[in-house]
């Protein structure tokens, strides 16, 4: 499972270690990097009003994610006036934003930590739910898009033979084309951010490969 954390900028490849699964393995904390991954940088009290929390726990959150390197204080913050101080103490607000690196969740990192192994199966299964939540939003909304955006979006899915060798091109491949158009529409008014959702699971439950190495 691969969680894209990327911002315009330097993108470094990284794979979580067990404390980062372990932090991140918490319902408000998954989706506070979800939405600053979505959004943007944004302060403790915006990212609290959007989701709806309190912006004391949002700030406590934040710096347990920061702890782990997963985000970090924006570098062209123009830190924001924190609305309950006073002008005369000059308080800022830190502004956050998603460290710039391609995290990796993979189960080979965290085999040796049975509560980060527990901590990531919950991740895996979260983004489950996630992208059957957006999924649906995007049904009930469908009708309002234009047939021809709504012809090319939407789901699909297709059957591959592969071993793993083969597996692992196919994965670098199709990461390869969505870094690709990542930003390809950049200026383009008529441009819409779109997610691409990419999962993969073998048909045959019953046939694993002998070793976790077999590279057949």
């Amino acid at each position: 499972m691969e969680a894209v954390i990327n911002h315009v900028g330097a993108i470094t490849e990284s794979h979580f270690d067990a404390r980062a699964v372990r932090v991140l393995a918490h319902p408000l904390r998954s989706r506070l990097l979800g939405a600053l991954r979505l959004h943007g940088p944004s302060t403790a009290t915006e990212l609290a009003k959007r989701l709806g929390t309190n912006s004391g726990a949002t700030s406590y959150h934040l710096r347990r994610l920061a702890d782990v390197g997963l985000i970090d204080d924006d570098p062209g913050d123009d830190p924001v006036l924190d609305a309950a101080s006073s002008p005369s103490r000059n308080r800022r607000e830190r502004r956050w934003r998603t460290s710039p690196q391609r995290h990796q969740l993979r189960r080979c990192d965290v085999a040796h930590d049975e509560d980060a192994a527990t901590a990531l199966a919950w991740l895996e299964r979260d983004y489950v739910r996630h992208f059957a939540e957006r999924t649906e939003r995007w049904l009930d909304a469908s009708s309002d898009w234009p047939a021809t955006w709504v012809d090319e979006l939407g789901l699909s899915d297709s059957l591959a033979l592969v071993d793993l060798d083969q597996l692992l091109a196919l994965r670098g491949e199709l990461q390869s084309v969505l870094r690709k158009f990542a930003r390809l529409g950049q200026g383009n008014p008529k441009a819409r951010r779109i997610a691409v959702y990419t999962g993969m699971f073998p048909i045959d439950l019953d046939r694993p490969p002998g070793h976790s190495n077999s590279r057949r």
